[in-house]
């Protein structure tokens, strides 16, 4: 019996022993992971980036994102260091570091201009792609850019060019009801939806460049083949 009680205690002993280690281990994962998260959280991934953004959004500062490391306070009386849609949309703009694709219809406010010269003055190569009408129009920075160096086509079909969209760094599509304008941002009922999903990013760059490429104006200026016969015959 002695024996018998001996062996029925180890074994509790032992299934005691066995369930705080599990506890331990189960303890010590939840620990390792919270602190993975803390030191490293850019590590773990949630897949591709969505976002989405409504306007008019309130007016506030961007200084902040064009020159985020001077030591000075910005002395305007907007409102400083508030997350709107519009301080998010720029942040998009401004992240680019290998190339920025920008389809839009009108391109009048003077932030989305300076960020398009900013990342030109960082050597970012850009491409323009506009509607030949509303390059004309009061406030049009389209003149402004090309003044600066940047390769800007315009599309002069029988119908207009209304597409808004940017393609970030070959990856990051940025694209909605939103014109780049003034009004659109502040006034209209708008939206924005950022993604890196590479099915809905993909069909867009090669949209661009279908249409980059109708609206070379060299294209547009070669003569055709019957042109060409002709003028032999002749």
């Amino acid at each position: 019996m002695l024996d018998g009680e001996k062996i029925k205690m180890s074994v509790v002993q032992m299934v005691k022993i066995v369930g705080l280690g599990a506890v331990a281990l189960t303890l010590s994962v939840e620990w390792l992971g919270w602190l993975f998260c803390r030191l490293w959280p850019r590590k773990i991934s949630r897949g591709p980036l969505k976002e989405v953004f409504f306007f008019p959004t309130e007016v506030a500062c961007t200084e902040r994102l064009f020159t985020p490391d001077s030591p000075f306070p910005c002395p305007c009386p907007l409102p400083h260091n508030v997350n709107t849609s519009f301080t998010r949309l720029l942040g998009h703009i401004l992240s680019a570091s290998s190339s920025l694709d920008l389809c839009v219809f009108a391109f009048t406010n003077l932030d989305l201009s300076r960020a398009v010269l900013a990342l030109h003055a960082r050597g970012i190569p850009i491409r323009i792609l506009t509607d030949m009408d509303y390059t004309l129009i009061t406030g049009s920075q389209i003149g402004a850019i090309r003044r600066a160096g940047i390769c800007v086509r315009c599309d002069s079909g029988a119908v207009h060019m209304h597409h808004k969209f940017a393609v970030v760094d070959g990856r990051r599509l940025i694209t909605g009801s939103l014109n780049w304008t003034l009004t659109a941002i502040q006034s209209n009922k708008e939206n924005i939806l950022v993604t890196e999903e590479p099915d809905l990013v993909l069909p867009f760059i090669t949209e661009f460049q279908r249409l980059w490429d109708v609206n070379d104006p060299a294209r547009r200026h070669l003569p055709s083949i019957a042109e060409k016969t002709a003028s032999l015959v002749l």
